[in-house]
């Protein structure tokens, strides 16, 4: 994913200020708060506010700081009924429902899974028969039994590990945004690390055109090329794809996003891109649609009414393969159409409102 870019897709020239930006890194990324210059007084202030939320939301749900209340929810679980925040809690729940929805291609309890294939330690490799055995019989939200009312989870077996990684910075960004509001806030754009994002309000633009936030995608075989730009207007996108993380053995290039059904990599997609009113929605389902394909983006679209982006790998004539569903030339343009060919599933929506509704705190 780009940054934002300019309505007409061009870059500002060198001194020419539209945007106030405010950086840091968290989250093993580089998060930004996006203000158009002149919109709000405060924006500064505003903008550092919310990176301090989402450095603190970081110290609770990583997995790669001993302190972490998710750490502490992993050891305690595993022997009896662990408590959990009123706002963990919720984003567990809606990650049971997502898993739910996309028959289980996203799935927060598959840690043994990550930890398995050395992404936890950032050393990717092929576990043996008998450790991914292992992992996958403790893997998979089956395991986990839930106490809504008394915000509690208990793990059946001990070595299930929960781990956020397809739906935390989202959620990060989601209350972040979600703080800029309170704030007073009409136009902002935040994104983690570019491949989440979620943009309120509009980018101002030259000739006075409101149309969102404009965010490109790059074309995944010529990373210098933008292959489509949606627009963002009180809405949040995320992105899946193996481009920068994966390892190659054996002359076998494997990717970071695993099929928690199966416990391997997941194969046969480019990038997935899903559009949502919250930016963890945005992450999971743009994780499963990779998972999926082009039958799960097709069924997702059907059912529950999710706007996504499949790109495909070439078919033999060598043309890059793009299907679209729910999305319409307005909030997504293609903008390479040399080489590629575009399908737009014949789909309608008649649970659009799964989707609607704003954050789930």
């Amino acid at each position: 994913m780009q940054q934002p870019e300019r309505d007409d897709g061009s870059r500002a020239d060198a001194g020419e200020v539209h945007e106030l930006r405010v950086a840091r890194r968290a989250m093993a990324c580089l998060f930004e708060v996006i203000f158009n210059v002149g919109d709000h007084q405060q924006a500064t202030e505003w903008a550092v506010e919310a990176l301090d939320l989402v450095e603190q939301l970081e110290d609770r749900l990583t997995v790669y700081r001993e302190s972490s209340e998710l750490l502490r929810l992993n050891g305690a679980a595993a022997i009896g009924s662990a408590s959990v925040a009123p706002d963990l809690m919720r984003l567990l729940l809606r990650s049971r429902e997502l898993h739910a929805w996309t028959e289980g291609a996203v799935d927060v309890a598959s840690g043994r899974l990550v930890r398995a294939w050395g992404f936890l330690a950032r050393q990717g490799r092929t576990p043996s028969d008998e450790l991914l055995a292992e992992a996958k019989a403790l893997s998979g939200m089956h395991l986990l039994e839930w106490d809504e009312h008394a915000s509690t989870v208990r793990f059946q077996q001990r070595g299930v590990e929960l781990n956020l990684g397809s739906i935390g910075k989202g959620y990060a960004i989601d209350r972040a945004m979600e703080l800029l509001v309170r704030r007073g806030a009409v136009n902002a754009f935040v994104h983690g690390g570019q491949s989440s994002v979620r943009g309120l309000g509009h980018r101002r633009a030259s000739d006075g055109r409101q149309q969102g936030w404009p965010v490109g995608l790059r074309h995944p075989l010529r990373p210098n090329r933008r292959l489509a730009t949606f627009h963002l207007n009180n809405q949040a996108l995320g992105t899946s794809g193996s481009g920068t993380q994966f390892f190659v053995e054996n002359g076998r290039r494997l990717g970071h996003i695993l099929d928690p059904r199966s416990g391997m990599p997941a194969e046969g997609v480019l990038s997935a891109t899903v559009v949502a009113s919250s930016a963890a929605d945005a992450d999971a389902l743009a994780t499963a649609v990779y998972v999926l394909g082009e039958p799960g983006l097709k069924r997702l679209a059907a059912e529950y009414g999710v706007k996504g982006l499949l790109v495909l790998p070439p078919a033999a004539g060598g043309r890059l393969r793009v299907v679209r569903a729910n999305l319409d030339a307005d909030a997504c343009e293609l903008v390479e159409t040399k080489g590629v060919d575009v399908f737009d599933l014949p789909v309608t929506a008649p649970n659009a409102s799964c989707l609607e509704g704003g954050d789930r705190r």
